[in-house]
């Protein structure tokens, strides 16, 4: 390299440095000035310093929706608590996301314990992994219970305070507004500024319709429709001088803590009543080996086709009751949110070769036997349609004759399995094999097998040709005669039982009867969801009445917005109400007349009878006239109805939750060991008899 061009080098190098701390001072320079440092200063601010669970939450919340198991009870969660939040979506998308990581925190924990606890016993595995589906949903339904639960006591507090509040500003957006600013009270003061913006709307009627929708519970709806009434007629005094509005305020407090008391209730009558009927799952295996273990012979039932058929009764037993306990105590939930617009019945429709299948069992418009579910769809409040129900009916079925099948094959493998397996030797009904007895009889069994590879797929083989081929071998060569005519009799009947081992025709007769069972399966859970509600129709019409109590003092009230309001929260009874608001205008006395057609219950009649009365006779304080007189009564006389319902709930809850433990015990346990413990004595007493 030249003198000259090493030159040159050295005065860019030289030049760059320059420009660098030139550039170094202008920007130092602009750092210092007073806008950098304020920037600066909210920069440091905002930044976190160590890991931040709101930010976690919000990116596990993204994860849970790209993963498709976790995906579908993530929306099923969002639609419950978004009511709840009122789609609040930050909110709603951390309390998802805490909930879920709970969930996926207990199911990863549960799935390592059952694998490796249960690694020997397919069955099991798979029957526990199953069952852990239903673990997640009662996870997830309890917290979201309460969350739900929670709102309803805020609720409580926060009426507390609209009463002080409506007393200083005699106003009732504005005692709404203020509490809605208390801080305590976070769930609720978000409803209660949905309300605010409601009645402060340019169009508070329609935005009203649209918050009953979004509600979470009905005693929020009743207060915003309170408070609406309130607002456009106005206040006025009851009789004794007290406001009205407050006086309705202390009506809808008194049903949320009748509500609490009968949720509360519930839940400590049931919260151990849907684990005792999962245990009996979690003590099959453990009872089989402590059965076999203490009592040998109790072994070749276990491990045979009776025991194995058993097994799988308790478990589908089991999956029953579980099902039956969980529906019994949710069927008193005020809100349940379900996506129904869409289901996997309604796709599995619109395939024209399904839905040709499917129309071939549907009765036909206006028979008997379509009235018949179309009236147990409503009593039941499904929300099926009738092809979602017949969809149901028929995978029932199919699944049922599937697993039936599954089950018998398997059932006559077990068979052959246990006698290629088991110890064949002559051991004693009060104790086990020592090691080396058990060691022989092992090497025993081997031999036996090579016989019963050898003949098991000649089914015109017999005992005479066994013998030839026993004395032949290389295995029992050198048995004397009397012992060749005992091996050959036990090996003899080894090869009869492993012949026999094929699905026969009752069986699957047995899988077709099944198959008519799960048929009907889905019918008869909607039977039963029906009479549960029953329970519930002396709290539904005393509902109305509180409705009716806060309704008819109020000016320009009428029976047509009586009847809107009793629809707006009425669930049980919700189709034939409808139906008479739909028809109403045409007639209104001929309406309610056939609302008490449509009605079998008693004390709800006496409401419609004093509606027609209001219609076209006397106002309807004076027809309802009693319902003041006699609120002391009606309010213990629920009380009391709760009491029954919840005696009734908890004694049903009861045979339910014991069915699968007593089953397991008398079914599994204490039978067989005293079906098998005859037969042996008795085969024992036979030898017995035979050697003397």
């Amino acid at each position: 390299m030249s003198q000259q061009v090493l030159i040159y080098l050295m005065g860019g190098v030289a030049g760059l440095f320059a420009i660098i701390v030139v550039a170094f001072l202008i920007i130092n320079n602009k750092m210092k000035s007073k806008e950098t440092r304020y920037v600066a200063q909210l920069v440091e601010g905002t930044r976190q310093s160590s890991f931040n669970m709101d930010i976690f939450y919000q990116k596990f919340y993204i994860n849970c929706l790209k993963i498709p198991f976790i995906r579908r009870y993530s929306l099923k969660l969002r639609r419950r608590l978004e009511i709840i939040n009122l789609e609040d979506e930050y909110i709603t998308r951390k309390q998802v996301a805490q909930i879920m990581l709970k969930v996926v925190i207990a199911v990863v924990i549960l799935t390592a314990a059952i694998i490796i606890f249960t690694k020997s016993n397919f069955l099991l595995m798979c029957t526990l992994l199953l069952f852990e589906m239903f673990i997640v949903e009662a996870i997830i339904t309890g917290m979201v219970d309460s969350k739900d639960n929670e709102l309803l006591k805020q609720q409580i507090d926060f009426f507390a305070e609209i009463r002080h509040a409506y007393h200083e500003y005699n106003m009732v957006e504005e005692a709404i507004y203020e509490v809605a600013q208390n801080e305590d009270l976070k769930e609720v003061c978000r409803q209660a500024e949905k309300i605010h913006e409601v009645l402060i709307s340019d169009d508070p009627e329609t935005e009203l319709e649209k918050y009953y929708d979004i509600a979470p519970n009905s005693f929020l709806k009743e207060f915003a429709g309170v408070s609406y009434l309130t607002k456009e007629f106005g206040d006025r005094k009851d009789k004794d001088g007290a406001s009205l509005y407050l006086k309705n305020l202390n009506n809808i407090t008194q049903e949320m803590q009748i509500e609490i008391l009968k949720r509360d209730k519930l839940d400590y009558v049931f919260q151990s009543l849907s684990m005792i009927a999962a245990l009996p799952i979690l003590f099959l295996d453990t009872l089989k080996n402590w059965a076999i273990g203490q009592f040998n012979f109790t072994s070749q039932f276990y491990n045979g086709t009776v025991g194995f058929l058993v097994q799988v009764g308790i478990i589908i037993l089991t999956f029953l009751c579980y099902m039956l306990t969980r529906k019994l105590k949710d069927n008193g939930n005020v809100n349940v949110a379900k996506n129904m617009e869409n289901p996997w019945q309604a796709k599995l429709y619109k395939k024209k070769p399904i839905k040709k299948f499917v129309d071939l069992f549907i009765p036909k418009d206006g028979t008997k036997e379509y009235r018949k579910i179309v009236q147990l769809l409503k009593d039941s409040a499904s929300k099926l349609k009738m092809e979602w129900l017949y969809i149901n009916r028929l995978v029932a079925a199919v699944i049922a004759f599937v697993i039936s099948l599954i089950i018998f094959i398997e059932a006559h493998q077990m068979t052959i399995n246990y006698q290629y397996t088991e110890p064949t030797s002559d051991y004693n009904l009060l104790g086990n094999m020592s090691e080396s007895q058990e060691k022989k009889a092992r090497e025993t069994t081997k031999k036996d097998n090579v016989f019963l590879d050898k003949f098991k797929n000649d089914l015109d083989v017999t005992q005479e040709e066994l013998r030839e081929a026993i004395a032949e071998s290389e295995e029992y060569g050198e048995s004397t005669e009397k012992e060749l005519d005992s091996i050959t009799e036990r090996i003899w009947e080894k090869l009869q039982i492993v012949q026999s081992q094929y699905l026969k025709w009752f069986e699957v007769l047995m899988a077709f009867v099944i198959m008519i069972l799960g048929y009907y399966g889905p019918e008869w859970l909607l039977i039963f969801q029906k009479i549960m509600r029953q329970m519930d129709m002396e709290n539904e019409v005393m509902q109305f009445q509180t409705i009716i109590l806060m309704l008819m003092k109020i000016e320009r009230v009428n029976v047509e917005m009586i009847l809107e309001w009793l629809e707006r929260y009425s669930n049980i009874f919700k189709d034939p109400i409808t139906k008479c608001v739909n028809n109403f205008e045409s007639g209104p006395w001929e309406a309610l007349e056939d609302l008490k057609n449509d009605i079998s219950f008693q004390q709800l009649i006496r409401i419609v009878e004093s509606l027609q009365a209001a219609v076209e006779k006397i106002p309807i304080r004076e027809a309802f006239d009693e319902l003041d007189t006699e609120r002391a009564y009606h309010q213990e006389k629920r009380k009391e109805s709760n009491e029954r319902m919840i005696s009734r709930k908890s004694m049903i809850g009861k045979v339910i939750g014991f069915a699968p433990m007593v089953s397991l015990f008398v079914g599994y346990l204490i039978i067989p060991l005293c079906y098998v413990g005859l037969t042996s004595m008795s085969d024992a007493f036979t030898s017995m008899s035979s050697m003397m």
